[in-house]
């Protein structure tokens, strides 16, 4: 089977879980978010499962420079339009199953997933 991940390709944790998939054998196709962009659909599918606090990086500058009305009064519908908006604003990588969803790199939870 064939997984996507789904990241931008300068980031040091999407690049860390690309070399593991790599290093492990693991089949995937790569959806940089600064060429393909977001979707909305995926990305309220992506909330459902882990919740839009798991998906939408608060972390990151890009969210950190927002102004504060848009980080005030975040719910699942204004975290996929500022995601879509803003795609590096979305918690990297999330790796598709199909299944199910990764969101983040942990070598552990990648090895236990994949077995």
């Amino acid at each position: 089977m064939t997984y996507t991940l789904y990241g931008i390709p300068n980031c040091d944790t999407v690049k860390k879980a690309r070399v593991w998939l790599e290093q492990n054998g693991v089949d995937y196709v790569f959806h940089d978010y600064k060429k393909a962009g977001a979707d909305a659909g995926r990305l309220g599918r992506w909330i459902d499962e882990h919740g839009w606090e798991t998906v939408l990086n608060r972390a990151g500058t890009t969210f950190k420079k927002l102004p504060d009305a848009d980080k005030a009064g975040i719910d699942r519908d204004k975290a996929i339009a500022l995601m879509v908006a803003q795609p590096s604003m979305i918690k990297r990588p999330v790796l598709d199953m199909g299944d199910r969803r990764l969101v983040g790199f942990k070598p552990e939870l990648y090895a236990a997933a994949l077995r």
